[in-house]
């Protein structure tokens, strides 16, 4: 399986610069898996295709304003993507841009000199940084951070975005990037869906540099997905023991979530409440043990998130999707339209 058989080409105008007006008024792309058919709705459409004993499973991460602006002590911006905590106190990993120059010792300046770091190792290419700060380095972030928006969003940061780029269920502090499916659901929506007697459940995955990691190897197998944390409770896994309907993923992360949970006691019924770090790297071939829906947006080519979807549904059927999308001009990525596949 080769990393072009990924690959599509997209007009820049398709990809979407900012959210639409009204959460749940984006376009819904709806796929039949078993009769291969495409409708065209609305998000808020989605309460017509759940079924009173359904599950719907959501992630309730919530995404830190992870990416800092500064300066070189020796001049020159630099902008930090501030990825896991690590063991030492105040040390992250994170992404610099630019990377180069930035060598061990290196002090990086924020926030006017209140929040400053020193590129304390590097590893693997990679880049860590010991912070040194008054006060609480979360409550630092709050302050001079801001929403780590996708670089294919080329526009500064709004206010609006610290809403927007947050689901409106978001409650467990440590994403650096937002699991983009649940964007379009209302709190209005929501409970119009537990309503009809749906299940309403989350899980937690903290998006990581795991989620968006290039794919380099053209040997798509040869590819390791960076770990990320999870959780899921147990009384989600009961739920999920004793279903009466489908269990419909919000999102890749939800998905990956929901299948790593060990086959042989979904097989049994019997999970227990879980947490730890996932590298489950799912592409074409994977048997879904636990997700029969998924909820998702347009994914960028060559990526795992669109390996996943394609796994789900078959590469071919999604592929004439997209082309379906483009065709009929859907909004494509983190603040674009989504789609269902059942």
């Amino acid at each position: 399986m080769k990393l072009s058989d990924f690959d599509y080409n997209l007009p820049k105008e398709l990809i979407a610069q900012y959210p639409a007006e009204k959460r749940d008024e984006s376009r819904l792309l709806v796929l039949h898996k078993d009769t291969g058919e495409i409708e065209h709705r609305i998000f808020k459409d989605i309460i017509e295709y759940l079924n009173p004993g359904d599950l719907v499973i959501l992630n309730n991460t919530k995404v830190l304003p992870a990416k800092l602006m500064g300066r070189k002590e020796t001049g020159g911006r630099v902008e930090a993507l501030v990825l896991n905590a690590c063991d030492t106190n105040n040390e992250y990993e994170a992404l610099l841009k630019p990377a180069r120059g930035c060598r061990i010792g290196s002090k990086i300046i924020f926030g006017g000199g209140e929040l400053n770091a020193e590129v304390s190792r590097i590893e693997n290419g990679r880049r860590f940084l010991k912070f040194n700060c008054n006060g609480d380095f979360e409550k630092m972030l709050e302050t001079f951070g801001e929403m780590p928006l996708p670089p294919y969003i080329k526009r500064k940061t709004s206010d609006s975005d610290a809403g927007r780029y947050q689901t409106v269920y978001a409650e467990k502090k440590g994403a650096v990037a937002a699991p983009t499916a649940g964007l379009h659901f209302t709190k209005k929506l929501l409970s119009a869906v537990s309503e009809k007697g749906v299940g309403v459940e989350y899980v937690t995955l903290h998006v990581g540099y795991g989620t968006f990691k290039p794919v380099s190897a053209e040997n798509v197998k040869e590819h390791k997905m960076e770990k990320e944390y999870f959780e899921i409770s147990q009384g989600v896994l009961d739920k999920i023991n004793n279903k009466k309907g489908r269990v419909t993923a919000v999102g890749t992360t939800s998905a990956r979530v929901l299948e790593t949970c060990p086959t042989s006691q979904v097989a049994e019924g019997n999970l227990r409440s879980w947490t730890g770090w996932t590298d489950l790297f799912i592409y074409p071939g994977y048997k879904f043990k636990v997700v029969d829906a998924l909820l998702t947006n347009f994914h960028l080519p060559k990526t795992t998130l669109l390996m996943l979807v394609s796994a789900f549904c078959g590469r071919e059927f999604l592929f004439k999707a997209y082309k379906e999308a483009i065709k009929e001009k859907y909004r494509f990525y983190s603040y674009g339209d989504a789609m269902l596949i059942i």
